[in-house]
């Protein structure tokens, strides 16, 4: 090989080694910017920076059609998942529901939901599966960098958990969703977080817009931890400031509609809970709802418990609270 050649060689690798992969890129001017693998056509996370610590990907919701980026703590994204019906377009006015993840405020991911928010989009339904900031563990130190000083409280999830709500009912119009029929749905502690947006004001993210409402319309609660008075659940992170944080101490007669799945040997929420619950609802004039499943316990409705059996029953039930408010057109599971 000449001595032309061998350099005009070396200068075409180099050029070569340069250029950006073109296809691995995404453009990020807008709200709505679902960022997608160009080969399989399937939503990928937005990467997070690192902390100096392995900093794993939560796993994405299996059914998600598109993530979106719905809020940034201190260069922190922090997503939502997506997954609208086959025949869906922007100019629909669908009912949505918005699920909140289970895990003591200090773990889930945002996929828990996956198959009851495939169950729902088979129905006609928008779904949306969100990550939020979880708290550190009280064995271990606080590590989050969005958060100055240590915080045992759930503020900084009921703060992501209201911006995802306004997120979605801000974008209604382009995400084909009716903003006077937007559920919040979770479990647990994700139940505390869908029974917070339905009940409960305050604790705001001071850089949200408030002129949008960050109320659920409907509120879908699987043995949510909803009392954090004495004697709840919580009680040791919340403390006297209870009354700020416990739905179950916010009822009013503009709460939203509720249904509740709750097993009877559940250990962190009792029977005498929900039913209090449900009765100072109906006090307010509220439609409240309480299915009680004998012999179940904490969880006992995730699709992977006792080969789906709570589930199909629970999913049975909320088919029907849903057609009752007239937000599905479907007739109930049997």
């Amino acid at each position: 090989m000449s001595k032309i050649s061998t350099t005009l060689f070396l200068l075409i690798a180099i050029c070569l080694f340069q250029v950006p992969n073109l296809a691995g890129q995404t453009e990020s001017g807008s709200d709505l910017n679902p960022k997608q693998d160009r080969r399989s056509g399937k939503t990928q996370w937005e990467q997070e920076p690192s902390t100096g610590k392995s900093n794993k990907k939560p796993r994405t919701p299996k059914y998600a059609k598109q993530s979106y980026v719905y809020k940034k703590v201190n260069g922190r994204n922090l997503s939502l998942y997506v997954n609208q019906p086959s025949d869906w377009k922007p100019s629909d006015q669908r009912a949505a529901a918005v699920f909140f993840h289970g895990g003591g405020w200090v773990g889930g991911t945002p996929g828990q939901f996956d198959e009851h928010c495939k169950h729902l989009v088979e129905l006609g339904m928008v779904t949306v599966q969100v990550q939020y900031r979880l708290l550190g563990r009280p064995s271990k130190k606080e590590t989050d960098p969005t958060i100055s000083e240590p915080d045992k409280t759930p503020t900084r999830c009921i703060q992501d958990a209201k911006s995802a709500l306004r997120w979605v009912r801000k974008n209604a119009d382009t995400l084909g969703i009716d903003p006077s029929r937007i559920a919040a749905g979770g479990g647990s502690a994700g139940g505390h977080l869908a029974a917070f947006l339905g009940t409960t004001d305050g604790i705001d993210d001071p850089h949200d817009d408030q002129s949008i409402s960050a109320r659920a319309n409907a509120m879908l609660l699987f043995n949510p931890v909803y009392n954090n008075g004495p004697g709840g659940w919580g009680t040791a992170r919340v403390g006297n400031r209870y009354r700020e944080f416990s739905p179950a101490h916010n009822i009013t007669k503009d709460d939203a509609p509720a249904i509740v799945f709750l097993g009877t040997n559940d250990k962190l929420v009792s029977v005498e809970t929900a039913k209090q619950f449900q009765q100072q609802m109906r006090d307010h004039g509220i439609v409240s709802e309480l299915r009680l499943y004998e012999g179940a316990e904490h969880g006992f409705f995730n699709y992977q418990r006792d080969d789906g059996k709570w589930y199909h029953l629970t999913i049975a039930e909320l088919d029907n609270f849903l057609f009752k408010l007239g937000w599905t057109a479907a007739a109930p599971s049997k």
